[in-house]
């Protein structure tokens, strides 16, 4: 038998769970979307997170995506899909979005958006998408979490910084924004990755196979001084 076909294939973490070795700020939970959410989550972030729909996470604003490609609280055939969404809820309503995309073949999780409403920024809710992407990586015996963040502001490269992931590159070009004048250009985004798997797991890489450039860079990120 393959190896690779004995590995477990975990669930999703339920929201509870991730709360719990999360905590939230006072007052907000943790809930997976049901089916009849989509429609008004659509119209909320496309609000809270003004130009999305220009670039790489634009599927977002899709209703058809989370039908599809989401998992779904009240959806049980919707359970195992690859990207998965958590809700930030409160009294009034959302306050906010989080959502990961899993890649099964190299187990590793990718944070796609991470949103909150304005009326609820400074409460703190962005400092927890970090450690609840590497919760739900741990919960899956998964081996990395990355993510991207923009350059337009230092908001998200501090969140990550202070959270312990690792800057690892600059991709250029990879995603679009909307300027300042409203035209739509492509743009530098900030790579931040932290490893989950053991370090015994971690194949260290054979200097001979790299160049110059490579092992110059190599170094500078992973080797301590």
């Amino acid at each position: 038998m393959d190896a690779v076909s004995t590995e477990p294939n975990l669930p999703w973490p339920a929201p509870a769970a991730l709360a719990q070795a999360v905590p939230l700020p006072a007052g907000y939970r943790l809930r997976v979307p049901a089916l009849a959410d989509v429609p008004a989550l659509v119209e909320a972030v496309d609000v809270w997170f003004p130009g999305l729909a220009v670039g790489n996470a634009r599927c977002f604003l899709r209703p058809a995506f989370y039908e599809t490609r989401v998992q779904l609280a009240d959806t049980p055939e919707a359970a195992d899909r690859d990207f998965f969404a958590l809700l930030y809820a409160h009294a009034r309503g959302w306050a906010g979005l989080l959502a990961v995309e899993r890649d099964r073949d190299s187990r590793v999780l990718y944070g796609r958006v991470g949103t909150v409403d304005p009326a609820h920024r400074g409460a703190g809710l962005s400092r927890t998408f970090a450690p609840l992407m590497e919760q739900m990586g741990h919960a899956m015996a998964l081996g990395m979490v990355y993510s991207l963040a923009t350059l337009k502001t230092p908001h998200m490269q501090r969140g990550f910084e202070h959270a312990g992931w690792r800057l690892v590159g600059i991709m250029p070009g990879f995603d679009r924004e909307l300027g300042e004048s409203g035209k739509v250009q492509r743009v530098y985004e900030a790579i931040y990755a932290k490893p989950l798997a053991a370090g015994t797991d971690l194949l260290e890489p054979d200097p001979t196979g790299m160049t110059t450039d490579t092992l110059r860079l190599f170094r500078m990120l992973y080797c301590s001084t």
